[in-house]
């Protein structure tokens, strides 16, 4: 390919990227931000569950959430889905641009014969089976018990991180494990949230009583979304930072960093419900100040 070309697929698909990834995260941070504020209405209002009253722009909102679903559904009803695909295609794309049309030059030691279709088919089948895991592991028996299904998943992912380590350059490395993350708030998405919500939908719709189950789930899902965005931000821009993917023990070090964002994105998410929780936020800068002495001296 053109070096001329090359670099300007890689400015508008990353750029595409970028912006479509702040549409989505910035739904995302809104909507779990709106859930903590919501309030009972008095009197109360028919099947409002909750609302908050907004200031901005010059201009004062009333948002109101209702309880599974509406009577009737609106003819102009906003979906928020698009974001996720294109910022998951753009990312994919971009993937394969920088890493996968290489012949393998983006690993340590290329196997003989290894062509840019079978990396993108061993990225396919790598994050496909990435999902099949999350999703097999929360629909199971242990998805009733968070902490244990998200401790697992978690180890699982950073196995993964050592794996990949191992055979690729720490840069490619760092982006798989995001690619991984990214698919599974893509399928999280489109998945298990929208297809819940067009079954909400069609039951409004057809006058039947809507299933409040799935909304239930597809909250739980779009709450795993939420803390899976600050470790993803990271992975993003972490190119810039080569103390964390060039060092021996990159694997870990990425461990202790997506803990750290999900435990600032935790802070916030309980601050939001009227909890104090900024305490965390020190011991996130005391963590970091930890990891860079660790990183430092060794």
């Amino acid at each position: 390919m053109d070096a001329l070309i090359g670099e300007w697929l890689n400015l508008v698909i990353r750029w595409t990227h970028v912006i479509t990834g702040i549409a989505w995260i910035g739904s995302s941070f809104y909507f779990n931000w709106l859930d903590s504020k919501l309030r009972v209405p008095s009197p109360a209002r028919g099947k409002v569950e909750g609302e908050a009253w907004l200031v901005h722009s010059g201009g004062f909102y009333r948002v109101e959430k209702i309880d599974v679903a509406p009577q009737e559904i609106p003819a102009e009803l906003h979906w928020f889905k698009w974001e996720a695909a294109f910022t998951w295609i753009s990312g994919f794309l971009l993937l394969i641009l920088l890493y996968h049309l290489g012949q393998g030059a983006f690993l340590q030691n290329a196997p003989d014969g290894f062509s840019d279709l079978l990396g993108i088919v061993g990225l396919l089948a790598g994050l496909s089976i990435a999902w099949a895991i999350y999703d097999f592991t929360w629909k199971s028996p242990l998805g009733e018990q968070p902490l244990v299904a998200g401790g697992l998943l978690f180890v699982l992912l950073i196995a993964a991180a050592w794996c990949l380590s191992k055979y690729m350059t720490g840069q490619a490395a760092y982006l798989h494990v995001g690619a991984m993350l990214g698919t599974i708030m893509t399928a999280n998405v489109w998945m298990r949230i929208i297809p819940a919500q067009r079954a909400l939908v069609a039951a409004a719709k057809a006058g039947t009583k809507p299933d409040a189950r799935l909304g239930k789930e597809a909250k739980k899902r779009s709450i795993h979304n939420n803390y899976m965005t600050l470790p993803v931000v990271f992975i993003m821009l972490s190119t810039h930072f080569a103390s964390t993917w060039g060092h021996q023990w990159n694997w870990a070090i990425l461990a202790a960093l997506m803990l750290i964002g999900a435990a600032v994105r935790h802070a916030f998410n309980l601050r939001n419900r009227g909890r104090n929780a900024l305490w965390i936020l020190p011991l996130a800068a005391l963590a970091m100040v930890v990891l860079y002495y660790l990183v430092r001296s060794s």
